[in-house]
């Protein structure tokens, strides 16, 4: 039988990992949570697949706005939008989470969550990531799908708790890492409930309804499923809330913070970043001793093979 998480080093964050895994699911230890409780939580961006040099679906927003313009001429004096369509790099680079989800909203209002589905699943299917030319679903991380693999195995309940479009992310989300659309929280947008040739469906309207960052992490893990999760894993200071959150409970904790500082083989990037940004998370990780994953000393693959 194969070692667990093979593509994680030898080190203080496998370790800590196999160790949590084995106090919480052993039968009878002090440690012992219950299945229906083991809840983990991870981020999307940054953490489950590659951010940079754009959110993944900051580049969908792009190709759509191109695609709509002839039908908008008036988004080409009008910004965010002109920037999209000039392709300034500067300005694209500045793109939040947040850009993005209502981008979205404004891009694609009128439609169907069903026709929004069908879109977002044929882009991913064409797209590319502008450096590793592969699909931007095989830029998802080998370590983390072991990871999730081992906490499958182990009767923990996944769940995605992203900024990153709710209808984008349950595109893809079960395909890619085998966590069903209902185990997502993302933020939402405005729709309302139509009969379309006799038959019921959502329609899409402009403007958020929740956006799924900083703070609202812990609020929607409270609304969406009602426990308080025993192990959390983010990459930025987007994820900060939600790791404070899941230490601040009862019984064994696991707070987990992915360091992308392998420029080599994917990006380097911390306090600085226009993406991702991982600054005043890191010294709350530091001071109150979470587990920081370094991508170049504690994994030896990054992408999955092919």
């Amino acid at each position: 039988m194969s070692a667990p998480l093979p593509s994680w080093n030898d080190g203080a964050a496998r370790r800590a990992l196999l160790d949590f895994v084995d106090a919480v699911t052993t039968d009878g230890a002090s440690s012992f949570v219950r299945p229906e409780d083991r809840v983990a939580v991870f981020d999307n961006d940054g953490t489950l697949w590659s951010e940079q040099p754009m959110y993944v679906q900051a580049h969908f927003v792009v190709d759509r706005v191109r695609e709509l313009v002839p039908a908008h001429p008036e988004w080409r004096k009008q910004q965010p939008f002109q920037a999209l369509i000039e392709g300034d790099e500067e300005a694209l680079r500045k793109l939040t989470e947040h850009d993005a989800a209502s981008l979205v909203a404004a891009t694609h209002a009128g439609m169907t969550t069903g026709e929004f589905s069908r879109t977002a699943k044929a882009w991913l299917a064409t797209a590319k990531h502008p450096r590793f030319q592969r699909p931007f679903t095989h830029c998802i991380y080998q370590p983390m799908l072991e990871l999730l693999e081992l906490l499958r195995t182990h009767g923990f309940d996944l769940h995605i708790v992203s900024g990153g479009g709710i209808d984008f992310l349950r595109a893809f989300s079960e395909e890619t890492y085998g966590i069903p659309s209902s185990h997502v929280i993302g933020s939402s947008g405005k729709t309302h409930f139509d009969l379309r040739d006799g038959q019921p469906v959502l329609v899409k309207l402009p403007g958020l309804t929740s956006l799924d960052d900083g703070e609202g992490k812990p609020i929607n893990i409270h609304l969406h499923i009602g426990k308080r999760p025993v192990l959390a894993f983010g990459n930025s200071d987007g994820d900060l809330q939600m790791l404070q959150y899941t230490g601040s409970g009862d019984g064994p904790r696991l707070r987990l913070l992915l360091h992308h500082d392998d420029a080599e083989r994917e990006y380097a990037y911390d306090r600085e970043a226009k993406t991702g940004r991982l600054d005043r998370a890191l010294d709350v990780a530091g001071k109150d001793g979470w587990t920081v994953v370094s991508m170049r000393s504690d994994w030896n693959q990054v992408f999955p093979q092919g």
